[in-house]
């Protein structure tokens, strides 16, 4: 083969080669998502039964993967309410009481009704228009009858409405209680359910382009009456 000189840098120095960067470490982080998703959309649809104990081994093996990203994934799953840790068991699929599904609504409305309707006097229509995809993709996921794709879509819209406050403080706190939401028996709906769902983003977005304060707070109250 043919040897070629080193190269040169400006100062006339050889230039040493540069070593390639090894590989960022991200196979053990992506396959704990993986299996994140893949829990969540099994509670979402009901493959995952309330009340039932499930451990990391025999996850591990429904997905083909080590316990140890089935652990960390249940781990976060435990942080959203989702399941319950059993010691030296594994993890109990967590069952809501409508009470408890009634309170987290309450709490939903107190935070994101107040900061809709301010938004709604301040925010210029061309920039609720600007949602409308969103919007749109929850709506596909709902005709589809895909609930988890459904309840991802659903959590996007919301955070982009409230992101528009610029409080990022109140948008990851309203995640984690839209997350609670969806663990609710109350979430589980029939794909019609969902469709009706989906069209209210657009009816919410529609009041809030012209600052109708009562159209968008009903809306609104209707919506997390639903999760």
């Amino acid at each position: 083969m043919e040897q070629r000189a080193p190269r040169t840098s400006a100062s006339g120095r050889s230039a040493m080669p540069v070593a390639p960067s090894p590989p960022a470490v991200l196979h053990r982080f992506s396959v704990r998502d993986q299996v994140l998703d893949a829990l969540r959309t099994a509670l979402l649809v009901g493959e995952l039964t309330p009340g039932q104990i499930y451990s990391a081994p025999s996850l591990a093996d429904r997905f083909g993967v080590s316990a140890t990203p089935v652990r960390e994934a249940m781990q976060r799953l435990a942080a959203e309410g989702a399941v319950e840790i059993v010691p030296n068991r594994g993890f109990r699929v967590a069952q809501h009481s409508p009470q408890q599904s009634a309170e987290l609504a309450e709490v939903r409305a107190l935070l994101e009704v107040p900061a809709m309707l301010r938004l709604a006097r301040a925010v210029p229509a061309p920039r609720w228009a600007a949602l409308q995809p969103l919007a749109d993709a929850a709506a596909l996921a709902a005709h589809r009858g895909d609930a988890a794709g459904y309840a991802d879509a659903d959590r996007a819209f919301h955070g982009a409405v409230l992101g528009l406050g610029g409080n990022g403080q109140l948008v990851l706190i309203a995640e984690e209680l839209h997350r609670r939401a969806q663990w609710s028996p109350l979430s589980v709906r029939e794909p019609a359910d969902l469709v009706a769902d989906a069209a209210e983003h657009t009816a919410l977005l529609s009041a809030l382009a012209v600052s109708d304060l009562a159209t968008a707070e009903s809306l609104i109250r209707a919506h997390f009456a639903w999760g």
